[in-house]
C-alpha cells in the first residue's frame, strides 16, 4: 500500500456536566456477592466555545458549521482553546486514583529488550533495537563476529524524542545510506544522505518530502517524491499534485529532476527499482485504492516512461525482475489477488501468465533468494507457503501458532531469512529460515515480564445486522468468569482495505492483566476477504461497517462477556470515525467511547491534506446531493443532538496533525460538550508535538495510556483497579 493514507491521536473540551462515578461493584471480588454502588459526581465545567455564523450550501441544504474557526490550527485564538481544553481534561485525569500505578506498570512492562529481524547491507549486519523505554528504536550493525556497534541512534535527533525516522534505504553496495525524519509525528520528512562506512553526512538536507520512499540508482541518486508545500499551514492545506523527483548526488535540490506528475496529476506518486537495477517502476493514483503502473529502462537515459497498466480500478505492483520478466502481484481479475508474469516486450494486461494463481484467501506475497513467499489471510489469521519463480509449490512453512506472521523477505542471495511471528497474547518473536532447506529456528525471544500462558485468544463469528458472518478475536486471563461485568475494550478500523490481524501490543496487555477484555473484529471495510469485502464498506455501504461494529458489542453483551456498564469502544484515525459513528448512533450500547484521530467532519474531510485521496472509500459531499445526504447521516459532527446522554469520552488527537488534521476532532468534541445531557465527561486531550502518531515517543505514548485506560476504568465505576478488587475478595 504505496504511501497510503492509513488513519491511525489527539485531544479537547466545552462547557458542561458532571460525572457518575460508580462505586466498585461486588462483581470484581470474588468472596463478595452484593456491594452497594456508590456515585461521586465531578462538576466539569468547559471552556465555552464561541459559535460562528458559518453556513455551506450543499444541494440546496444550508449546513451551520458554527466551529469553522476551530480549522485554523495557526490561530492565537486555537491554541488558547487548545490550552483550556487540556486544563480542565488534565484536571479532570489527575483526580483518577490509580493513573499512576497504571502508568508505572506499563513502564516496567514496556522496559525489555526488543529487537528487530537482521538485515545485510554491504559488508555489515543491521539490526534495530531498543533497549526498553527508549523513545525510538536504535540502529546497530556489525561485521561477522564483531561486537555491534552504534549506527543511528534517532533519540540524538531532538532532546524530546519527538523527531523520529521516517525510513532507511542503503544503495545496493551499502557504502550509502538514504534517510527520512519526522519531526513532531509530521508527515513532510526530510532525507539526509551519509556516507555508510563513515558516517559522514555527504551533502545538504532534503527538504520538504511527503508520502515518499528512497529508491537508489548505484551510488549515483536517489528517487523520492512529493508536493509542492503549501503556504500558510503546511500542516492542514491540501496537497493535491505528487511528483516523482531524482536527485544526483552531489548537486543541488533545485536541480531535482521531475520523472513524472509535472503533467500529469496524481495524488500519490511512487518510485522503486528492481533490485538488478535495471528498471524503474512507477505507480501513481487518485485515491487510495487503485493504481497505474509505469516501468523506464534504467540503461537507457532517454527511455521513454511506458505503461505496464492504465485506470485506477485494480492495485497492481512489482515483486520483481527476472530475465526480461516482470514478476507483478494484482487484483485484475483476481480480487484476493494474483501474481503474473508479464514480458518487458508485451506487458500489457491480455499478455499476462498466471504464476501463482489466485486463491480463497487474500495474498500478501515477498520473495527472497529466487524464491516467493506468499503469505495469505485465513479468517485474518497468518498461512505462509513458499514457491519458485515457476510457480511450483516448494512447501507449506509450519508457523509457531496461531497469529500473524511477518517478514519472509531478502535479497537475491539471502539464503537465510528471518520472519516475526505475534498475536494478541504472544510478543513478537523473530525466528530464522533456511531457503533451500525450509529449517527454521527461534532466533530471539523477548524477555518481557508477561505470562503469555495465563492468557486466551479465541476466534469466534457472529452475524451482523444483514446476516453477514463477521470474525472477531477476543482475548482475555484464562478463568475469568463470563457474568457479563467485564471490563471490555472493543477495538475497530472498518475501512481502506486495511487488515487487523493479531498482534501483540504492551499496552492491551496491561489492560488485559487487569482483568479487562480485548476483542477485535475483521469489519468490512477492511482487507480480510480481499477486494468484495473491502467495498461492501465504501461510500453508500459505510454504514455496512458501523452496523458490524454494533453487532459486535451485542454479541459481546449477549454471550455475557461484558454489559454496556462495562463496554469501551476505541479506534483511531478511520477508527475514530468508527468509533464516533457508533456512539452517537448508538448512545445506549456503551459505556465509554475513546476516538483517537478521528475523520469526523464528513462534509469537509477532502478538503484537507490528502484527504481528497480517500474519497474511494467515503465518497464527498460534492459528488452528488445523495452522497452528500448519506455523509450528513452518519458524520460525527453532525450527528450529535440535545437531550442525548452520550457515553463518557475522551478524544484524542495532537495540536496539529498532517493526516487526519486536529479540526475533525476539536469540532466533534465542542459540539459533544455543548450537547451532553447527563453527568458523563465529554473530554478532548490534545496532545504536543506528535502528530498523527507515527514516531510518536514511547514516554508519551505510556502517559497517554495511563490516561486513557485510567478514564476507562473510572467511568466503569471502579474506585480501585479491577485486579486488586480481585485480590482483596
Amino acid at each position: 500500500m504505496p504511501f497510503l493514507v492509513k488513519f491511525v491521536h489527539h485531544y479537547k473540551t466545552t462547557t458542561m456536566k458532571q460525572l457518575l462515578l460508580i462505586t466498585m461493584i461486588g462483581i470484581f471480588m470474588i468472596s463478595c456477592k452484593n456491594s452497594e454502588s456508590k456515585k461521586n459526581e465531578v462538576k466539569l465545567n468547559y471552556p465555552i466555545t464561541k459559535q460562528v455564523d458559518t453556513v455551506t450550501d450543499y444541494f440546496g441544504t444550508k449546513v451551520k458549521d458554527p466551529y469553522r474557526w476551530l480549522e485554523d490550527d495557526m490561530s492565537d485564538e486555537t491554541a488558547e482553546w487548545v490550552s483550556n481544553q487540556n486544563k480542565v481534561t488534565f484536571d479532570y485525569l489527575a483526580n483518577i486514583p490509580y493513573r499512576e500505578e497504571l502508568k508505572n506498570r506499563l513502564e516496567k512492562l514496556w522496559n525489555y529488550e526488543k529487537i528487530g529481524s537482521p538485515f545485510k547491507e554491504g559488508d555489515f549486519t543491521y539490526f534495530y533495537k531498543n533497549d526498553g523505554l527508549q523513545n525510538q528504536y536504535v540502529i546497530y550493525r556489525h561485521k561477522e563476529n564483531e561486537e555491534p556497534e552504534v549506527f543511528l541512534d534517532p533519540n540524538t535527533f531532538s532532546e524530546d524524542g519527538t523527531t523520529s525516522l521516517g525510513g532507511l534505504s542503503f544503495s545496493k553496495d551499502g557504502s550509502i545510506v538514504a534517510y527520512a525524519i519526522s519531526e513532531g509525528g509530521s508527515d513532510w520528512r526530510k532525507i539526509i544522505v551519509m556516507d555508510a562506512i563513515s558516517k559522514e553526512i555527504k551533502e545538504d538536507t532534503i527538504i520538504d518530502v511527503k508520502f515518499s520512499g528512497m529508491a537508489w540508482i548505484g551510488n549515483e541518486g536517489i528517487f523520492y517524491s512529493s508536493y509542492e508545500k503549501p503556504k500558510g499551514s503546511e500542516l492542514s492545506a491540501k496537497t493535491d499534485q505528487h511528483r516523482l523527483f531524482y536527485h544526483k548526488l552531489g548537486t543541488k535540490q533545485t536541480d531535482d529532476k521531475i520523472i513524472f506528475g509535472e503533467s500529469e496529476k496524481r495524488r500519490y506518486v511512487g518510485g522503486s527499482v528492481t533490485e538488478d537495477e535495471k528498471y524503474l517502476i512507477i505507480s501513481a493514483s487518485m485515491s487510495t485504492n487503485g493504481n497505474e503502473l509505469y516501468f523506464k529502462d534504467l540503461s537507457n537515459p532517454n527511455s521513454p516512461i511506458k505503461p505496464i497498466i492504465l485506470g485506477f480500478d485494480y492495485d497492481t505492483s512489482i515483486l520483481d525482475h527476472k530475465e526480461g520478466k516482470l514478476l507483478l502481484v494484482t487484483n485484475l481479475d483476481a480480487p484476493n489477488k494474483r501474481i503474473v508474469s508479464a514480458n518487458v516486450s508485451k506487458v500489457d494486461s491480455k499478455n499476462w501468465v498466471d504464476i501463482i494463481p489466485e486463491t480463497k484467501n487474500v495474498l500478501s506475497p515477498s520473495k527472497a533468494n529466487g524464491f516467493i513467499f506468499t503469505k495469505y489471510m485465513v479468517d485474518a489469521v497468518s498461512q505462509v507457503k513458499q514457491y519458485d519463480y515457476n510457480g511450483t509449490l516448494i512447501r507449506d512453512i509450519e508457523l509457531p501458532g496461531v497469529g500473524t506472521a511477518g517478514g519472509f523477505g531478502g535479497k537475491k542471495d539471502a539464503e537465510i531469512i528471518y520472519y516475526s511471528f505475534s498475536n494478541y497474547i504472544t510478543p513478537g518473536s523473530i525466528y530464522s529460515f533456511k531457503t533451500v532447506s525450509g529449517e527454521s529456528e527461534l532466533y530471539k525471544k523477548p524477555a518481557i515480564d508477561f505470562e503469555s500462558n495465563d492468557f486466551e485468544s479465541k476466534q469466534v463469528f457472529y452475524t451482523s445486522k444483514d446476516g453477514t458472518q463477521v470474525p472477531m478475536i477476543i482475548s482475555y486471563k484464562k478463568g475469568t468468569e463470563l457474568n457479563g461485568k467485564n471490563p471490555t475494550i472493543l477495538y475497530g478500523y472498518g475501512g481502506f482495505n486495511i487488515s487487523l490481524t493479531p498482534s501483540f501490543s504492551i499496552t492491551n496487555a496491561v489492560w488485559m492483566e487487569q482483568g479487562g477484555i480485548f476483542a477485535v473484529p475483521n469489519l468490512r471495510g477492511g482487507g480480510e476477504y480481499g477486494k468484495v469485502w473491502h467495498d461492501a464498506g465504501i461510500k453508500m455501504k459505510k454504514q455496512n461497517v458501523f452496523d458490524d461494529f454494533i453487532a459486535a458489542a451485542e454479541y459481546l453483551i449477549e454471550n455475557k462477556y461484558t454489559s454496556s456498564d462495562y463496554l469501551a469502544i476505541r479506534g483511531g484515525s478511520n477508527g475514530g470515525l468508527l468509533v464516533g459513528a457508533t456512539m452517537t448512533q448508538r448512545p445506549d450500547l456503551m459505556k465509554v467511547a475513546l476516538p483517537a484521530v478521528g475523520v469526523m467532519d464528513m462534509l469537509r474531510y477532502h478538503t484537507f491534506t490528502a484527504g481528497a485521496g480517500w474519497a474511494y472509500d467515503y465518497g464527498t459531499s460534492e459528488d452528488s446531493k445523495e452522497m452528500f445526504e448519506y455523509l450528513k447521516g452518519y458524520s460525527p459532527v453532525h450527528t450529535i443532538k440535545e437531550g442525548v446522554e452520550y457515553p463518557a469520552t475522551l478524544v484524542t488527537t495532537g495540536d496539529h496533525d498532517d493526516r487526519v488534521v486536529p479540526a475533525h476532532s476539536f469540532k466533534f468534541a465542542a459540539e459533544l460538550q455543548s450537547k451532553q445531557t447527563g453527568n458523563n465527561p465529554a473530554l478532548i486531550r490534545i496532545e504536543t508535538n506528535a502528530g498523527h502518531g507515527a514516531g510518536t515517543p514511547v514516554s508519551k505514548t505510556i502517559e497517554q495510556y495511563a490516561d486513557i485506560f485510567g478514564f476507562t476504568f473510572y467511568n466503569m465505576g471502579f474506585k480501585e483497579l479491577p485486579s486488586k478488587a480481585k485480590i482483596k475478595g
